[in-house]
């Protein structure tokens, strides 16, 4: 009968190696020499050197401090002038439409004047109550249109108006965007 390989290595027999440091020899002997005593000596890794660091930090922060003051004025410049850009298109936008408006009323072309008014004075009057009711009223004879009021809720334009009798008055213009081609319509006019 044969028998099988043992699965592991039997176990060492005899005295067991010693255990802890191994024993000392002689005297120790430091891992690493002292520096040899005396004038003009360095250490073996000497601090890198800190002349004009704090100089190279401040030009640094100071380089960035102006390109951050460059980006925010060019930015800050540009709303302004984008504001008043449009301030000034929605001005002559309005002129235009209001000025045309007045010059059918002072030439009696009361028909063309109402069609440059917004559908909701159009459903409250109809074409003959309008004319009916401007060939009743005062002719004018020249109008002055001023700037828009952004402010509003609703854009009003104050318009001054001359009547063919010498006298004047001022009227508030109220503006609405057609919702087809957002052009600007009358929609209202009051004293």
């Amino acid at each position: 009968m044969t028998t099988a390989p043992a699965a592991y290595p039997p176990p060492p027999t005899g005295p067991l190696p010693p255990t802890g440091p191994p024993p000392s020899t002689g005297p120790e002997v430091p891992a690493v020499p002292d520096p040899p005593p005396g004038p003009g000596v360095y250490p073996p890794f000497p601090a890198p050197p800190v002349e004009g660091r704090g100089r190279r930090i401040g030009l640094g922060l100071g380089i960035g401090a102006v390109v951050l003051v460059l980006v925010c004025g060019g930015a800050f410049a540009a709303a302004v002038g984008l504001g008043a850009v449009m301030t000034r298109a929605i001005n002559e936008q309005a002129h235009v439409v209001i000025g045309k408006y007045f010059d059918a009323l002072e030439q009696g072309k009361y028909a063309d004047a109402y069609g440059m008014q917004c559908e909701s004075e159009k459903q409250r009057q109809t074409q003959a109550e309008f004319t009916a009711e401007q060939s009743t009223q005062d002719r004018i004879q020249s109008s002055d249109v001023g700037d828009v009021d952004l402010t509003a809720v609703q854009l009003t334009v104050p318009v001054d108006v001359t009547y063919t009798d010498g006298s004047t008055n001022r009227l508030e213009v109220y503006l609405d965007q057609n919702p087809d081609t957002g052009e600007f319509q009358v929609c209202g006019v009051e004293e």
